[in-house]
């Protein structure tokens, strides 16, 4: 491992150099590519360089014990070294561990209504409210791709797309079906209902990351459909894109430009069928893993949002919280961050095998 951070320290260093050369800024591009790759190294310089200070603190304060005036001192640095050295260790293994590709992309979110009927699909819609407030507190920016409304408010199904850095690194472990347990709000005889909503989470895929053929894509263009709102245009330029070789379906309805329209279904089916190559891979080996975070099934039941007990239940990392409003609300960094720390275990133990 520390043969592995020198170099990068190496290359950390000849990145800072070339950033202070004022000629690198002539290549706009070639800036642009080194801040970046200077911004993702940083994190893992300043704990590898901590972890370095630590060990000669150890060394340095071991030389002071026989020193009457500065052992107590000594003793005491020495300790804090000593306790500081596994955990920046442990850190340094989490940030030497691969990077997702994808985790800095922008996301599209695809939220459907499952079972459960009417209060299935006004969960949906709330989920689609959580994940925007949450996307507002991230200073990300939020774009209705397509919609379909029921006539109560809710949402049979809604594609968006979040656009922020490190947004897929967050949201990709939202994917998997969502059950909801509450009274609904046409049930008059306070009976609880259970009632579950599908979300997808798929990296936004550019169409020269795909390899895709003009030739197996039929564009179709309709009006835009649905109960009102006013995220949804009433023209006639939205775009269905169908993918004949795989009988994908994908549609765009928010723009009022048709060129627009298919721009975005583009990305969008690209995305579909670069998630869909991704799990035919995984499905490989996917019966033998027993990851508890990150798999993506769509079948799995990740979370049970208990409004009766204001209750919220990750079932992968067996987390419980009693502020439901505030989730609802878009407070889910604390579910995030606890399926990050497991995915990150996870992938550390496998790298110890």
């Amino acid at each position: 491992m520390l043969d592995k951070l020198k170099t990068i320290e190496l290359r950390y260093q000849e990145v800072e150099e070339r950033l202070a050369d004022n000629a690198t800024y002539a290549d706009p591009a070639l800036a642009a590519r080194l801040n970046q790759e200077q911004r993702e190294l940083q994190p893992l310089m300043e704990t590898y360089r901590a972890y370095l200070q630590a060990q000669r603190t150890l060394e340095e304060s071991q030389s002071l014990f026989s020193d009457p005036d500065l052992s107590e001192l000594a003793h005491e640095e020495f300790a804090a070294a000593k306790a500081a050295l596994p955990e920046l260790e442990n850190q340094l293994k989490i940030l030497l561990l691969p990077k997702d590709p994808n985790d800095d992309k922008n996301v599209i979110v695809e939220i459907r209504a499952g079972v459960g009927g009417e209060e299935a699909a006004l969960f949906a819609a709330d989920l689609y409210r959580m994940y925007s407030m949450y996307a507002e507190g991230k200073h990300w920016s939020v774009e209705v791709d397509s919609a379909s409304e029921t006539e109560l408010g809710g949402l049979k199904e809604i594609c968006f797309t979040i656009q922020g850095a490190g947004a897929y690194s967050r949201l990709k472990f939202e994917s998997g079906v969502h059950r909801v347990q509450r009274v609904p709000e046409t049930e008059s005889g306070g009976r609880i209902h259970t009632s579950t909503v599908t979300v997808a989470v798929l990296p936004e895929m550019e169409e020269v990351s795909v390899d895709i053929n003009e030739a197996d894509i039929e564009m179709q263009v309709f009006r835009s459909s649905g109960a009102g709102g006013q995220h949804i245009n009433k023209t006639s330029s939205a775009v269905r894109l169908i993918h004949k070789p795989t009988g994908l379906v994908v549609e765009c309805q928010q723009e009022r430009s048709q060129f627009q329209n298919r721009e975005k279904a583009m990305r969008l089916l690209c995305s579909r069928l670069y998630e869909q190559e991704r799990e035919k891979v995984e499905g490989a080996y996917a019966a033998d893993r027993k990851s508890q975070v990150g798999s993506g099934m769509r079948n799995e039941r990740i979370r049970t949002y208990n409004f009766p007990q204001g209750r919220l239940t990750d079932h992968r990392v067996g987390l419980t919280l009693y502020k439901l409003d505030a989730v609802m609300n878009g407070s889910i960094d604390e579910i995030i961050d606890a399926l990050v720390t497991a995915d990150q275990a996870e992938r550390l133990e496998k790298e110890t095998q």
